[in-house]
């Protein structure tokens, strides 16, 4: 079995050996719970109007309402008795009033999307999640949470590859406030911890490989899914302990700085070119092998190193020289086509080997 890593696997490796990190902590018996004493809107419309009714029958039964308020010279009549003493009106008047205020300070419209996380003297009270309108205690402290699933994209974020080359990268987040009573009181600001933990997570999975994988082929930042997974990966584990579900993440744009663009490009042609010369390089000297081999085969020669590697080294030259050029055969090569000629002679063939002759076998004269 292949024990080595496969250019798939390689990444996911390199990460999760350097990324062992403990997530925050938080208190753990902060977590949100619904809220105790909700009551649906009409409940406390009901005891608004109640209160209202029953202020009005005490008034009426006093003989204290206005003249001018319609019907209330039926409401004496009607009430005709022994008035209330002042004490007892003056206590049912109030228990109304107070009813009224606790009504209508209680009652709070709560829309789709929205949720309120309640508090009292810095204690945490429950969450409600319930919409519409419905009516709470109004001694507590109402915090509001946008409990929707929302993006956020980041400003340019700067960062640095495992080879030391400076990046910028924005990233796209789709999140959504999972705990409300973790969102809103174990952190000052949720919203500011997400973009702080996304910036060190780039930072965190940047460091592990190179942008891009010039001199070698292998994993870099470029395979987007990858880089995609891991920033999710990691987010999900950061937010998580502060309420908040990171759904995905991506990076929208990941390139060099400006000032070290140009650098990196400089780099990549010359990389470029160096492999295309290595390559025809090889090719002319397995061009030059494969025509003296054919020279010697054809005519029954067999040559001396020295003189194999000058006609070798000459014929190498003459592939890879320009065309306006035509370099003059140094004194190796004089002596090496002097040796073949001589080596011709006692052959049976007449043909007289020249280095312009050998060259002629492959079917290319040197420019």
């Amino acid at each position: 079995m292949d024990q080595h890593n496969s250019p798939a696997e390689a990444p996911s490796a390199v990460v999760g050996s350097s990324a062992v990190r403990r997530p925050p902590r938080v208190d753990s018996e902060l977590r949100e719970r619904p809220a105790r004493g909700v009551l649906p809107g009409w409940v406390a419309l009901v005891a608004l109007l109640a209160a209202a009714v029953a202020a009005v029958l005490v008034q009426a039964r006093q003989r204290s309402l206005p003249a001018r308020l319609p019907g209330a010279a039926r409401l004496d009549v009607a009430l005709a008795g022994a008035p209330l003493s002042r004490e007892l009106a003056g206590g049912l008047l109030t228990g109304c009033a107070l009813v009224a205020v606790l009504a209508v300070f209680g009652l709070m419209a709560n829309p789709v999307g929205r949720a309120r996380v309640l508090t009292r003297w810095g204690g945490y009270r429950g969450t409600v999640r319930r919409t519409g309108l419905v009516w709470v205690n109004p001694l507590l402290k109402r915090r509001t949470v946008d409990v929707r699933v929302r993006h956020w994209r980041s400003e340019p974020i700067a960062a640095t590859d495992r080879e030391g080359s400076p990046l910028r990268a924005e990233l796209l987040l789709v999140w959504a406030v999972r705990d409300t009573a973790r969102a809103r009181l174990s952190v000052p600001d949720h919203q500011a911890y997400l973009a702080a933990a996304a910036e060190a997570a780039l930072c965190r999975v940047a460091a592990t490989l190179p942008c891009d994988s010039f001199a070698s082929p292998g994993p870099s930042l470029r395979d987007g899914q990858w880089l995609g997974g891991e920033l999710t990966r990691l987010l999900a584990a950061e937010a998580a302990p502060v309420g908040v579900t990171v759904f995905s993440a991506q990076a929208l744009t990941l390139d060099y700085t400006a000032e070290f663009a140009a650098a990196m490009r400089r780099r990549r042609l010359a990389e470029l070119d160096a492999g295309t010369r290595e390559v025809i390089v090889g090719d002319a000297l397995e061009t030059a092998a494969l025509t003296v081999s054919q020279l010697e085969h054809t005519q029954g020669l067999s040559l001396p190193p020295e003189a194999r590697a000058a006609l070798l080294r000459d014929l190498v030259a003459g592939f890879l020289a320009p065309a306006a050029t035509s370099p003059a055969l140094p004194a190796a090569s004089a002596s090496a086509a002097s040796a073949a000629s001589v080596a011709a002679a006692d052959a049976p063939s007449s043909t007289v080997v020249t280095p312009r002759n050998a060259t002629s076998v492959n079917g290319a004269t040197p420019a």
